[in-house]
């Protein structure tokens, strides 16, 4: 088994093709065979039947033992009395015993034939043929004619003929077999070169695809759209890598600078004030350095245990527990469940939160609603908006726009890019919708199924969604 493992595909289809042909060949063979020789044997008990009649002519109603000449086309001749005696016999078989008891049946002019094998002074098998022979005494004497039966291979020539036959078709079929697996396997192999020879520091590289539409080709193709997202993703990660370095490098940079000045100066040094400038530049680390491990979580698509949420108790929560600078006035409608993972809505709505007090002049709007069968949860500021040529910008890593950074320096720029991830994660969708004034972002999940099915049934225990409740907070 181990070398049959060891064998190619285009190996193994022949071998198997190749025997599977020579197995039916030697089947067609014998029953070639068998039929010729079926036909042979119906010759010869004729031809017998013909000779051995004209023998019974010859003798019939004579007074004396018939006289058993050697006869064309019979072996031998045994005449035999009704007591069973031989009277009379063709020249190979005097003296030998009766070599024959069946008969045909009485007063019959037809005739009984039988194969019969080892017989004593007979070589092989024989066609025994057996007709009745009336005598002048009107005895009815019985007469067996002896000829050889056609052998199994019917004759040399013909078994040379078929079995010569049965050998070509069967090497040509198996050249040919090897021929087409072989051209049909080819372009697997260029395939496999194909990738041997991608890199991860050549990732452009595609596998040639064959000119027919067939199963190859359908692989061929999958292939290169999976090298394709490959090497997309190798140039987000290396994006990733290179903008990640870059917003680590400033906050280090900016640190080691204020030390170094401190270290420089021949004043002395207000240590008070050098750490409290070092602890904003590690908090801003900090900050990095967390939202980079929630990247990578979210990209590792890591699986979290998921729970049925009430969405609208989580925002409630939110909103009356943060101290925002501005007025924050939600519109939540009770009873709306999701399956999700608590702690990833709490950072999604956080990020949101962050996003829109920074932006907002006055007011901050929070809204739980459900539209078919998803829930949907909407952030809006009445700041200066995002113009529209940036609305997905926005959305990229490490990506702050002028305004945002003016008003926020310590900000890393990945707050709307992990909300949109954990939304994405949970089967939902992120996006900044059309709005009269500031910016307003649409966060959908989908509903739970207990939920929706509570809903349709009319569950008396379900959450009443016709009277959504207003809150306004001010912080003043």
């Amino acid at each position: 088994m181990d070398v049959w493992r060891d064998w190619t595909v285009r190996t193994r289809m022949t071998v198997l093709s190749t025997a599977v042909m020579a197995l039916t060949c030697v089947g067609l063979v014998m029953l070639g065979l068998g039929l010729l020789r079926a036909h042979d044997m119906s010759h010869r008990v004729y031809s017998a039947y013909h000779r051995l009649g004209e023998v019974v002519f010859e003798n019939a109603h004579r007074s004396v033992p018939p006289v058993i000449r050697q006869t064309r086309g019979l072996s031998a001749v045994q005449v035999v009395d009704p007591s069973g005696r031989v009277v009379a016999a063709s020249p190979s078989l005097v003296g030998r015993p009766r070599l024959a008891s069946f008969h045909p049946p009485a007063r019959s002019r037809g005739g009984a034939d039988r194969v019969l094998c080892q017989l004593p002074g007979l070589d092989g098998c024989m066609i025994v043929n057996a007709l009745w022979l009336p005598d002048a005494a009107h005895r009815e004497l019985l007469i067996y004619g002896f000829t050889p039966a056609t052998p199994w291979y019917v004759n040399p020539f013909t078994l040379l003929v078929l079995l010569g036959s049965a050998g070509t078709i069967v090497a040509v079929a198996g050249f040919g077999i090897s021929h087409v697996v072989g051209r049909t396997l080819r372009p697997v192999q260029a395939i496999r070169t194909a990738l041997a020879e991608i890199t991860t520091t050549d990732p452009g590289k595609r596998v040639p695809v064959p000119a027919r539409h067939d199963e190859i080709w359908h692989l061929a193709m999958t292939v290169n759209q999976t090298l394709a997202l490959l090497e997309a993703a190798f140039q987000r990660e290396r994006q990733f890598t290179s903008d990640a370095s870059h917003d680590l490098r400033t906050p280090i940079a900016a640190m080691r600078l204020r030390v170094e000045e401190a270290m420089l100066s021949r004043d002395p040094a207000d240590w008070s004030r050098v750490g409290e400038s070092l602890l904003a530049g590690l908090e801003r680390l900090q900050a990095i350095v967390t939202d980079l491990l929630v990247i990578s979580r979210l990209d590792a698509a890591a699986v979290k245990p998921t729970e049925v949420v009430n969405l609208s108790e989580l925002v409630t929560d939110e909103v009356s527990s943060r101290a925002a600078r501005q007025r924050l006035i939600s519109v939540i409608e009770p009873g709306i469940m999701i399956a999700a993972d608590a702690l990833d809505c709490r950072r999604l709505l956080a990020n949101l939160l962050d996003n829109a007090e920074r932006h907002a002049a006055s007011a901050v709007t929070v809204r739980v609603t459900r539209d078919n069968r998803d829930a949907v949860l909407e952030v809006a500021d009445d700041g200066p908006g995002v113009p529209p040529d940036q609305r997905e910008t926005i959305f990229h890593r490490f990506v702050r726009l002028a305004d945002s950074r003016a008003k926020d320096a310590g900000g890393t720029g990945l707050g709307l890019a992990i909300a949109r991830q954990i939304a994405e994660s949970h089967h939902g969708a992120l996006t900044l919708a059309d709005s009269d004034e500031g910016a307003r972002f649409v966060a959908t999940f989908p509903l739970y199924r207990a939920a929706v099915e509570d809903e349709r049934e009319g569950d008396p225990a379900a959450p009443d969604a016709s009277h959504p409740r207003r809150t306004t907070h001010d912080v003043s």
